[in-house]
Order: C-alpha cells, then sequence, then structure tokens
C-alpha cells in the first residue's frame, strides 16, 4: 500500500470539506490515452488505491502502461475502540489523500478503448466517489 516515508508532521488536523469546489489541478490527462476522472469529493485510503491498480492490472492483463496521480499524505489518527475521553489525540492509523470533483485519478495506456473502459470501470467500483471514464 502507498504511504509516505518521511512526514513533516506526524498528525494533521482534519480541515474543512470543500464538497462545493471543483478541483483545479490534476484535471486533464498527462501521459495516457484514458484516465478515471471523479465526479464528487471523498477520502480515498491507501488500501482503496491499491484494490483499483489490482482491478485495473487485472483487467489490462499486465500489457499497457498505468499511472496513479495521487498519493495518500494525509494521516487520519483513531483511537482504541474502548477507551475512555481524555487522553488526548490517538496514534495515526492509515493514511488518506482527499479527492475533489474533477481530478484524474488513474491514466492508462497500451490498451484498445474496450478493455481500457473495462479495466477503469472496474476500478471504480472499487472508489468511495463516482467516476467518468475520460478519453484524450
Amino acid at each position: 500500500m502507498l504511504l509516505p516515508k518521511k512526514v513533516k508532521h506526524r498528525k494533521w488536523q482534519k480541515g474543512r470539506s470543500r464538497n462545493r469546489k471543483i478541483e483545479t489541478r490534476g484535471t486533464e490527462l498527462s501521459f495516457g490515452n484514458f484516465g478515471l476522472k471523479s465526479l464528487t469529493s471523498a477520502w480515498i485510503t491507501s488500501r482503496q488505491i491499491e484494490s483499483a491498480r489490482k482491478a485495473i492490472t487485472f483487467y489490462s492483463k499486465k500489457s499497457g502502461k498505468m499511472w496513479i496521480r495521487i498519493f495518500p499524505d494525509k494521516p487520519v489518527t483513531k483511537q482504541a475502540p474502548e477507551k475512555t475521553l481524555g487522553g488526548g489525540k490517538g496514534s495515526v492509523d492509515h493514511y488518506v489523500v482527499p479527492v475533489r470533483p474533477g481530478r484524474v485519478l488513474f491514466e492508462v495506456d497500451g490498451l484498445d478503448e474496450v478493455s481500457a473502459r473495462a479495466a477503469l470501470r472496474n476500478a471504480g467500483f472499487k472508489l468511495p466517489v463516482k467516476t467518468k471514464i475520460v478519453k484524450r
């Protein structure tokens, strides 16, 4: 799974959700001919990215090339399940990437259109955002 090697701050604050805003960076295809673009906003975990990556690899039958355009660098903390209140912030549990509408998540190249669409559609099922397939 993806996680940062080194971070400047071990624990971050949550931040405020910006559901109405759209993404300004990473909205165009840069590497491949087909891509998976998000239509809603959510936090995507490193486990979900890995699951989508496996789905694309399975459907492309290891031919062609794939790019992952997102990286989970935001730490999410969690307390122990039966712990009482107080005692501070919990330890880092997993990492996420906040995704807003318009962000290209995955790109593929070297596949015909039918298999590329099938691979990206199945990868989209693994993610917590609504997605659409874009073509160069």
